[in-house]
């Protein structure tokens, strides 16, 4: 507490670039700085300090020109903040000592130049600061206690203040000089009558970040979280902590975000010990780390909740081990145990407690998904595991990379609610026949669709034939088709049939960069063929067309799918897991495959997927496997019956079955093909020539059957 210190060493600095309330908001570095020494017992001050200080690029804004009448030249005969940092250390050391005083805390009239400039340049360099920089005292909140009455500190100024006590104004010339013996004055009269003042309100900084975990209970002001995008994918907790360096982060306040396939997605959500350190972690929007720069933005307590709460007893035994440093491995072998990630790891890197040190990351059936995360008591030991990035295990490179307890709670959350097949709910649908018709339109050159592009993700079919305005009236029965991504949510496009090319070519002409919901939209014209393309895999741009990311044979589409009659405004739980979607309502089609005359799709919004689709391409090394594959009712298929009760000598597999609709096999040997696939199923009836009905997933050796009768989607 500063009642415990002898003396106040009043402070000030100035940076290169903006200066006073947007004090290191700009990110350029520090170029003055200027102290003096107040005895609090005696009532005495010290000689007036003013230091130049060499910054690293020198450059210099017109603003700061003029407000502190330095020059490029001056700069360059000044030392480095180092230096500088040294002579200020030595300098307060001694004079508090000749003073015959034992300690010292710092006063500045506002904290930005300690928060904002000094700590966060410091942590950039990869200086040491000295012990006096992790506590201060703010003035304008030492006047507001004296003082109530002169109105709320954000308005506090030096002038102010000198004028609401009756002081009168200094005239020196020097900006810094200036200002440290106004400072000097007011703390001076506040000490004396009438106001006796006692120095205690210390603010500090803390040394480092301390992790920890978080409850879902716990409640969480939304005034302190903030968003922070575009963090390298290596960045742990530790590294953002040094980002917003200056400020107080609570304690386990820093959850990564985790794409879908449990990757970091460059975001993280940072909670602070108050608004006042949120407000300021705002103003370092688009600072550096490294070469990149970081986003901020305002987040909510629900959503940190969302990332870093958790229940699970399991985890916080895990990380009840305080101070320990995690490590996170991808990609290890399914059938790896703890005795051999330990020897992985080696002597070098000894593991706490360990087997108790290793988590192994499951579903909920208890199948490993290939995640570990490692405890280890120092950084040494962590930087040892480190060093065996990539190398292998078993058949598998394992990648390692610092991790932290938000991170742990958020996989495993993830994980534990990945719908199973087997909780799958039965489709409530009647059987409908095999059929003919392909799923996408028939391809064709004319280019008589539209393409729509950064849709607003909450738009519907509604705001979209709202959006097109006199022009609905050209679009074809059904003809709007929303694409879905690898989540099953809205991407943001949509594709449109137009009854001809020329009504596709006026609809891009008048609606291009039209707004919907705040947002413009991009129109271009297409065809059929390319918006196939699309909805298969590939890419569309403006510049031309990229195939389906298939490592497969060129496959015809699909000639049998099924329906699954959920709105797509309301998604189920496992819709959220598949592969790309197709989100829209067909025309009502007949089959001649049947006697009977059935609906092709019923008459009300549906969701359709692509089994035609490489799963392999959206889940990069290590493989990450779909945790569903959805297969609904379809006509009774006593085939798939009979294949699931016969047992095979030769295969090491499950067969598991859905009655008239689909086997499906599992454990299949990584070289396998589909000539070994159908030769294991050798007298049984299926045709050869339907292989668009088989998909293989070679990342967990699983294959999808289809034969001639079966129904799947």
């Amino acid at each position: 507490m500063a009642s415990h210190s002898d003396t106040l060493v009043v402070f000030f600095g100035a940076t290169a670039g903006a200066n006073g309330g947007k004090l290191g908001s700009d990110e350029r570095e520090i170029i003055l700085l200027v102290w003096q020494i107040v005895d609090l017992h005696e009532k005495k001050v010290g000689k007036l300090h003013r230091c130049l200080v060499k910054p690293d690029t020198l450059e210099l804004t017109e603003q700061c020109k003029e407000e502190t009448g330095l020059t490029v030249d001056e700069l360059l005969k000044a030392e480095a903040l180092d230096k500088v940092l040294q002579q200020f250390e030595q300098s307060v050391s001694a004079e508090v000592k000749c003073l015959g005083r034992n300690s010292c805390t710092l006063c500045v009239i506002s904290p930005l130049v300690i928060r904002q400039a000094i700590h966060p340049e410091a942590s950039k360099k990869n200086l040491v600061l000295p012990e006096c920089f992790f506590s201060f005292v703010d003035l304008r909140k030492e006047f507001e206690k004296c003082c109530p009455t002169a109105g709320p500190v954000q308005n506090h100024t030096i002038s102010s203040m000198t004028e609401y006590v009756g002081l009168s104004a200094v005239t020196e010339q020097l900006m810094g000089v200036r200002e440290v013996r106004t400072m000097v004055q007011l703390v001076l009269s506040l000490l004396a009558e009438p106001y006796n003042h006692k120095f205690t309100c210390v603010e500090t900084v803390k040394y480092k970040f301390d992790s920890g975990t978080c409850s879902k209970t716990e409640p969480v002001d939304s005034e302190t979280v903030i968003r922070a995008r575009g963090l390298p994918w290596q960045s742990s907790d530790q590294d953002i902590a040094r980002f917003f360096k200056g400020l107080n982060i609570a304690k386990g306040g820093v959850a990564l975000c985790l794409n879908a396939q449990g990757r970091r997605n460059g975001e993280a959500l940072v909670r602070f010990v108050n608004v006042e350190h949120r407000d300021l972690a705002l103003e370092r929007h688009k600072h550096h780390m490294g070469n990149r720069y970081i986003e901020v933005y305002k987040a909510t307590g629900e959503e940190f909740l969302k990332i870093a709460g958790g229940t699970s007893n399991e985890v916080a035994q895990f990380l009840s081990k305080e101070n320990q440093v995690i490590i996170r491995m991808r990609g290890l072998p399914f059938t790896a145990t703890a005795q051999e990630v330990l020897a992985f790891l080696g002597p070098e890197s000894p593991v706490t407690d360990g087997a108790e040190g290793l988590l192994f990351v499951k579903y909920p059936d208890g199948r490993p998904t290939g995640d570990a995360f490692v405890l280890f008591s120092c950084e040494e030991y962590a930087q040892n595991s480190l060093k065996k990035h990539k190398q292998i295990l078993g058949k598998r490179y394992i990648e390692l990379f610092r991790s932290t307890a938000a991170e742990v709670q958020q996989v495993l959350n993830r994980y534990m609610s990945t719908p199973l097949i087997s909780t799958l709910p039965s489709s409530p649908i009647m059987p409908v026949p095999v059929l003919a018709p392909p799923f996408l339109p028939t391809a064709s050159s004319t280019r008589d669709c539209i393409r729509l592009r950064g849709l607003p993700y909450t738009a519907g079919i509604e705001d979209i034939l709202e959006f097109m305005g006199e022009h609905t009236v050209d679009i074809k029965p059904h003809g709007v088709h929303m694409v879905l991504n690898q989540q099953g949510r809205p991407s943001g496009d949509a594709f449109i049939q137009m009854k001809s090319s020329d009504k596709a070519f006026m609809v891009a002409q008048k609606c291009h960069k039209k707004t919907m919901k705040d947002r413009y939209v991009e129109v271009f014209q297409c065809s059929t063929e390319e918006m196939s393309i699309v909805l298969m895999g590939g890419t569309l741009n403006r510049s031309g067309l990229s195939p389906p990311p298939c490592k497969l044979p060129c496959l015809s589409p699909p000639t049998a799918y099924a329906a699954f009659p959920t709105a797509p405004a309301i998604l189920s739980e496992a819709a959220l897991y598949q592969p790309p979607l197709l989100a829209a309502p067909r025309p009502p089609q007949t089959t001649a495959h049947s006697p009977h005359t059935m609906a092709y799709y019923p008459h009300q919004p549906h969701l359709y997927m692509n089994m035609n689709m490489n799963y392999t391409a959206y889940y990069p090394s290590p493989p990450v496997s779909p945790s569903t594959v959805s297969y609904f009712a379809a006509p009774h298929g006593a085939v798939a019956a009979a294949v699931a009760a016969q047992p095979h000598p030769a295969a090491a597999s499950s067969v598991l079955t859905q009655p008239g609709a689909l086997v499906r096999m599992q454990g299949l040997p990584y070289n396998a093909g589909v000539k070994d696939i159908l030769s294991f199923f050798q007298g049984y009836q299926y045709a050869p020539d339907e292989y668009s009905g088989m998909v293989q997933m070679s990342d967990q050796a699983r294959s999808l059957i289809q034969p001639k009768e079966w129904l799947c989607l």
